[in-house]
C-alpha cells in the first residue's frame, strides 16, 4: 500500500478512480485498488464507457442476450452501463458503510445530449436512480445553465448528485446555490437530509490546455511565464468559494438539520502537457474535505512519486488571485475561456455517447 497515497488520504482527500469497465470488475482489479491504493470511489462518463465497450469480450454475453430480446440500442446502452455501475456500487458498499455514506460512491452520467434540457435531465436522473437502485450512487448532471434547475430538483427528491463539467468560478457559485436550494426543498418535503450526498466536479487540466494555447498565441515573455498556472489557481479559488458557503448562516441551518457538505471534486486531473509533472493536479490541490478522481495512470504516478506536503490550497488564495489578475493583464479573457470549455465538454461527451451508441448498435447487429 503506497505511503504517499495514505498521506494524501490523511490530508482529507478522498481518492476516486476515474474509470470503470466490466473487465476491471470481473478480474477483481477494483477490489485490488481499494485494498492497495486507497481508492474509495469511482467516476464514469460516456468516454470511459465508449472505451470499455471497444475492448475485449467482457460485454459479449449481455449484448447477445439483448440482441435476442430485440432491445433497441438506447435501452441496451442503459442496461449495459447500469449493470457495471451496480456491480461497482456493490464492490464499494463496504467503504460506503465504513464512512457513513461519505465515500464508497459510484457515479453515472445522464445522457449528455440532454445537457441543455432541464425536464429531460430530471426524468433521466430519476430513471437511472431507479434502475441502479443503490444508496451509494451518484447521478452526474452537467452544470449547464439548464442543468442547474435539474440539480436542484433531483436533490429536492432525495437523489444524490455529482455535478459535472464545472469550469468557471461564477458557475460553481451557481452550483452551490442550486445544491442549497435543493436541500432546502428536500427539508420542506420532509426528507432525511443526511441521506442526500453531493459532490461538485471542478475540471482542472482542461483549463490549462485552453489558456496555455492562448498564452502561446500572445507570445510575450510575461504570457509564457504564466503557462501551467491557471488551472490550479482557478481550482484553489473554487475551494475558497466553497469555504464561503460552508461558513454561511444558510448552510449552518441546513447542517443543523442533518445535511452534509457538497465536497469539491477535482476532475480531469491527468496532465495533458508532458512537460508538466504528471502529479501536478494532485500535489497542488491537497486540502481537507475534497475528492480527487484520477485515471489509473495518474493514480500510479502519485503512488510512485507524488509530493504530498500538507495543505496546498487554503494558504494560497492570495497567490491564486494574483495569478488570475496576471492572466487578465496578459490578455486572457477568462469568461470566453470557460464558455469554450463548457461547450467543448458537452460536445466531447455527446460525441462519446454517439460512439457508444454506434458501437452497441454494431454489436447488436453482429449478435
Amino acid at each position: 500500500m503506497s505511503e504517499i497515497l495514505k498521506s494524501l488520504t490523511d490530508q482529507g482527500v478522498s481518492i476516486w478512480l476515474d474509470d470503470i469497465s466490466r473487465e476491471r470488475l470481473r478480474t477483481g482489479n477494483l477490489e485490488a485498488l481499494i485494498r492497495d491504493k486507497h481508492v474509495v470511489g469511482v467516476t464514469s462518463n460516456p468516454t470511459i464507457f465508449a472505451s470499455a465497450l471497444s475492448k475485449g469480450d467482457a460485454y459479449d454475453t449481455q449484448i447477445h442476450d439483448l440482441a435476442v430480446r430485440g432491445v433497441d440500442v438506447e435501452e441496451a446502452v442503459r442496461a449495459i452501463t447500469t449493470y457495471d455501475i451496480r456491480w461497482a456500487a456493490d464492490v464499494l458498499r463496504p467503504v460506503y458503510d465504513a464512512t457513513g455514506g461519505v465515500d464508497g460512491r459510484v457515479s453515472i452520467e445522464v445522457d449528455p445530449r440532454l445537457a441543455k434540457k432541464t425536464d429531460e435531465t430530471v426524468a433521466e436522473a430519476r430513471a437511472l436512480w431507479w434502475m441502479v437502485d443503490r444508496p451509494n450512487l451518484f447521478i452526474k448532471i452537467p452544470a449547464t445553465v439548464e442543468g442547474l434547475a435539474a440539480i436542484t430538483q433531483a436533490i429536492s427528491e432525495g437523489i444524490s448528485v455529482n455535478v459535472t463539467l464545472i469550469f468557471s468560478l461564477e458557475r460553481y457559485r451557481a452550483v452551490l446555490d442550486a445544491w442549497l436550494t435543493g436541500l432546502e426543498r428536500a427539508r420542506a418535503n420532509g426528507l432525511n437530509l443526511a441521506g442526500i450526498e453531493s459532490v461538485a466536479s471542478f475540471f482542472v487540466s482542461r483549463v490549462d490546455t485552453e489558456i496555455d494555447k492562448r498564452l502561446d498565441k500572445i507570445g510575450t515573455p510575461e504570457a509564457r511565464a504564466l503557462k501551467g498556472k491557471a488551472a490550479v489557481a482557478n481550482a484553489r479559488l473554487a475551494y475558497a468559494a466553497y469555504e464561503d458557503v460552508i461558513n454561511s448562516p444558510r448552510w449552518q441551518a441546513l447542517s443543523a438539520a442533518g445535511a452534509r457538505p457538497q465536497r469539491p471534486l477535482w476532475a480531469s486531473t491527468g496532465t495533458k502537457d508532458p512537460s508538466y509533472p504528471d502529479t501536478l493536479y494532485v500535489d497542488e490541490l491537497v486540502t481537507r474535505d475534497t475528492v480527487n478522481t484520477m485515471p489509473e495512470k495518474t493514480l500510479g504516478a502519485v503512488a510512485d512519486h507524488g509530493r504530498i506536503s500538507g495543505d496546498t490550497v487554503r494558504s494560497r488564495y492570495e497567490e491564486a488571485w494574483n495569478t488570475m489578475a496576471a492572466l487578465k493583464e496578459a490578455g486572457i479573457d477568462y469568461d470566453d475561456v470557460v464558455r469554450v470549455l463548457e461547450e467543448e465538454g458537452v460536445e466531447k461527451f455527446e460525441a462519446s455517447w454517439n460512439e457508444l451508441l454506434a458501437t452497441v448498435s454494431a454489436e447488436l447487429r453482429k449478435a
